[in-house]
């Protein structure tokens, strides 16, 4: 039996840059870290030779190619295991929605557990480049390459997509006292409404040749953000994630709503500096910067959500069982 533990992330600024057909020709940066919500795969040996697949739904087939769960399918193509499995998914987290990279946590934890099935180490640049492959050409989903290199990798990082392909992860290796206070001048509530992402992804995507000034943006916000924590200076990046909040709403027309719109003027008019709706917008979790004094009023304000603390993580996807026959 094989336990895998992913993490899901937080995306602070850069969002939507990491889509092929924007950095291939303006090159892209995202600012985003790995937290303390995971996805767990367990991978266990069966007697008989079917497939069993356990996750909101149960599947029992004889066929990797009969499988409806893509991602799980599309992972066992690639890693070459045919038959005689069982493939459990679970979450900290409702597993979809959220806006939190579930379903990249997903993709690289199967392939990260099949691979330890087989006795095979892997590298977190290819478990994220082979879950894009798997997410962006295989099951062509809307979506840009942070999610997947985050949680293969962990920890608070820069990802640099080069206009060459080429993408750089690097490590924000800033004071751990800083990393901490930023950490605690962060907050997550969940506003209750759960959405499929891939309409305003692929709104965003479709419209990428029209609102490339916006993205070019949010680029530089990304870099801007970077030289803020190299400075100490959290508050002008709290102040950044609110730029890149307005932006970010101008890419795809579900970006946000009134109800989310309102949620966010309430938390910044309590004394939020910034924040944004994590990943694509429409719904999910709300994440703010709000320095510590003026946490308490930003939590009356905002008393009807539930509000998700967490920590960020240092490691990405990582076995943390493994008994093999």
């Amino acid at each position: 039996m094989i336990v895998v533990r992913t993490p899901l992330r937080l995306s602070f600024l850069g969002g939507g840059t990491d889509f092929p057909d924007y950095y291939h020709e303006q090159g892209g940066i995202v600012i985003s870290t790995a937290i303390d919500k995971y996805v767990y795969v367990i991978a266990k040996e069966r007697f008989d030779d079917k497939i069993y697949v356990n996750y909101s739904q149960k599947e029992i087939v004889e066929r990797v190619g009969d499988l409806r769960h893509e991602l799980v399918r599309e992972a066992m193509r690639i890693t070459g295991v045919e038959r005689g499995i069982e493939i459990t998914t679970l979450a900290d987290i409702p597993s979809s929605g959220t806006g939190l990279g579930s379903s990249s946590a997903v993709t690289v934890g199967v392939l990260q557990a099949l691979y330890t099935y087989q006795g095979v180490i892997v590298t977190a640049e290819t478990l994220a480049q082979q879950a894009c492959e798997i997410e962006l050409l295989r099951c062509h989903k809307p979506i840009g390459k942070q999610d997947q290199y985050i949680s293969a990798y962990g920890g608070l990082r820069q990802i640099t997509f080069n206009a060459n392909g080429h993408i750089e992860v690097e490590a924000l290796g800033f004071d751990p006292v800083l990393i901490q206070r930023l950490n605690r001048n962060l907050m997550l509530f969940y506003t209750n409404i759960t959405r499929s992402a891939d309409a305003i992804l692929a709104e965003q995507r479709d419209h990428i040749a029209d609102r490339r000034a916006f993205l070019d943006a949010l680029r530089d916000l990304a870099a801007r953000g970077r030289a803020c924590l190299g400075a100490g200076d959290l508050d002008t990046f709290g102040r950044l994630m609110d730029e890149g909040w307005e932006l970010k709403k101008r890419l795809a027309s579900g970006v946000s709503n009134d109800n989310l719109d309102g949620l966010y003027t309430a938390a910044r008019e309590a004394g939020a500096l910034g924040g944004k709706i994590a990943g694509a917008g429409g719904g999910g979790f709300l994440l703010v910067y709000c320095p510590l004094e003026k946490q308490e009023a930003v939590r009356q304000a905002l008393s009807h959500l539930r509000e998700l603390p967490f920590q960020f993580e240092r490691d990405g996807s990582k076995v943390i069982f493994n008994i093999r026959r």
